[in-house]
């Protein structure tokens, strides 16, 4: 048998194998990398009117806008994050297990639900206000209250809802990386706050660094809170260029400035991941807790609590009040319509992704060859682009296809068929698949990892073939992982807001673009159905998250 499959017709066959994997996953890359290049492509176009006013005036305010916006939440995140991640991982206290994965539940809030929620609390005439008012006999004027509506107020909302990717990555540092380290300074007499800074906290850099780039990527995609704030970023101004000046050409150019931040985050995320795959195996020992009593114990209690209360419980509740109280106006056949288009939208799109994750990372697994890594660089760049961006450099690229195409049928059929992509869900999930490509190509990469390749070894000297090999052996062991890609992917989608918002159908509404729709005319509480159905869907990852993460929890 074995002598069989080293005969030069066998080793041809494994090759034709090979080149058949490099060539899907060359076209994953091409289809993932075309947006970005029209987006390159437009520095060299000649300047339009738009874009020389643009320039000349707002083109800074953008840029230093976006620049503070990704400092200030980069501040919050890293404060909240790693002091949360600090007291769960090393100190015992009240409620320190509930916290463990209490504290990953604001991420299935989106970031600009809970800017809608905020803003109607914290307002003037919001309950907040008004029962200040109310108690202390105060009029318009006599005290101050900082406005939510700002690009701080929309760095701390940003932050609230995004900490936990800095707080999960840096509790699995802290509890498996630099354990050994921080039990070897306490030994030597050193105190847990000198350890913390001299010892736990240069281990954890890496993973700390990693997380905070993935935080910076989220709030460089963000436009439904910077747009409901009135903040001028990137995001808001590619969406006023397109729309408000009718200049597309312009919003390509001012996406291609947007880019440069990309790069810098990706390259940001790229080398620290690296560092944090080396440290991983660092060590396996576990934090030996330090018990706190007395009021420190309670402090740690409220240093987490505030987190989860603010980030989840408080949007959840208001949410849950305003749905009953007041609800949707379109709710039962209209609003079940939306639910069906925003499901089936992101079934397909999940599906393509996932299929696409799976015939990158097999590829990875089966052969690590240079076309392969260029492949994956090129696959996994899409999470790192605003989906604002990812609009513009899409419909760059398909209406010119477009048009091309109904001229071919024209011309040869006498049919004029109209633009067949642009305007219709399959641009729609062209961007999700760019978009999201990463989260499942992350999932699926780490269950391809866990399995040996003396299994695929064993099977071949049996003689059994390619397809039985992938179900017999592969599928059970990457049901978990394959699951896992589908559900994060799935809610992604559904939550998603830029790219829908350009490149939806006309006519054709979302749960996320409802809750837009009706926030942008004030209607808080008649968007909170469809809010509150988007954030119980986003609780079902989280859970996911949970579980996976319990392994390395001390």
């Amino acid at each position: 048998m074995t002598q069989e499959r080293n005969t030069p017709a066998a080793q041809r066959q494994w090759l034709r194998h090979f080149s058949l994997l490099q060539t899907g996953s060359l076209l994953v890359s091409v289809l993932i990398a075309l947006p970005i290049l029209f987006i390159v492509a437009s520095l060299f176009t000649p300047a339009t009117e738009s874009w020389t006013h643009i320039r000349s005036t707002v083109l800074n305010t953008y840029i230093v806008n976006t620049a503070l916006l990704m400092l200030q939440v980069a501040c919050y995140t890293l404060i909240i994050g790693v002091g949360c991640a600090w007291l769960t991982a090393a100190l015992s206290f009240p409620g320190q297990r509930f916290f463990n994965w209490a504290l990953m539940l604001p991420l299935a809030a989106p970031a600009y639900i809970v800017a809608y929620v905020y803003t109607d609390l914290l307002e003037y005439s919001g309950p907040v206000q008004t029962a200040l008012r109310t108690y202390f006999d105060w009029q318009n004027g006599d005290y101050f209250f900082p406005s939510i509506r700002s690009l701080s107020g929309a760095a701390l909302v940003i932050s609230l809802v995004l900490y936990p990717y800095v707080y999960l990555l840096a509790r699995v540092a802290f509890s498996q990386r630099s354990a050994t380290l921080f039990d070897a300074a306490r030994t030597l007499g050193a105190s847990p706050y000198r350890t913390f800074f001299t010892v736990a906290l240069p281990a954890a850099r890496a993973a700390i660094v990693g997380g905070v780039a993935l935080v910076l990527m989220e709030t460089l995609a963000d436009f439904g809170v910077v747009d409901y704030f009135g903040v001028p970023t990137f995001s808001t101004g590619i969406f006023r260029t397109w729309f408000a000046l009718g200049d597309k050409a312009a919003a390509v150019k001012l996406a291609a400035v947007m880019f440069i931040f990309v790069l810098v985050l990706v390259a940001l995320e790229k080398s620290q991941r690296g560092k944090t795959s080396a440290q991983a195996i660092a060590s396996d020992a576990r934090f030996k807790r330090i018990p706190l009593s007395g009021p420190k114990a309670w402090l740690a209690f409220l240093a987490c609590f505030l987190p989860v209360t603010l980030g989840f419980v408080v949007p959840f509740s208001v949410l849950s009040y305003y749905a009953v109280s007041v609800g949707d106006p379109l709710l039962g056949k209209r609003f079940l319509d939306f639910m069906l288009n925003s499901v089936q939208l992101s079934s397909v799109a999940t599906m393509v992704t996932t299929l696409a994750a799976l015939l990158l990372a097999y590829t990875v697994h089966k052969q690590s060859s240079l076309v392969t890594r260029f492949s994956v660089s090129i696959g996994t760049l899409g999470y790192a682009l605003p989906g604002a961006m990812l609009a513009i450099g899409l419909l760059t690229a398909v209406s010119g296809f477009d048009r091309q195409l109904a001229e071919f049928f024209e011309q040869r059929f006498g049919w004029r068929s109209g633009l067949l992509l642009t305007g219709t869900t399959f641009i729609l999930i062209y961007a999700y698949l760019v978009r999201f490509l990463t989260v499942a190509f992350n999932t699926t990469n780490s269950g391809f990892k866990h399995i040996p390749p003396v299994y695929d070894h064993v099977a071949q000297s049996l003689g059994a073939k390619r397809p039985r090999i992938l179900r017999r052996i592969y599928y059970p062991l990457m049901k978990r992982s394959i699951a896992t890609a589908l559900i994060l992917v799935f809610v992604d989608t559904m939550r998603e807001l830029p790219a829908t918002l350009l490149l939806r159908p006309f006519n054709f509404e979302t749960l996320a673009t409802r809750v837009y729709r009706l926030a942008s005319d004030e209607r808080i509480a008649e968007a909170s159905t469809a809010a509150i159905a988007i954030v119980i869907i986003g609780l079902i990852p989280v859970l996911f998250l949970n579980k996976l993460s319990e392994k390395t929890q001390p």
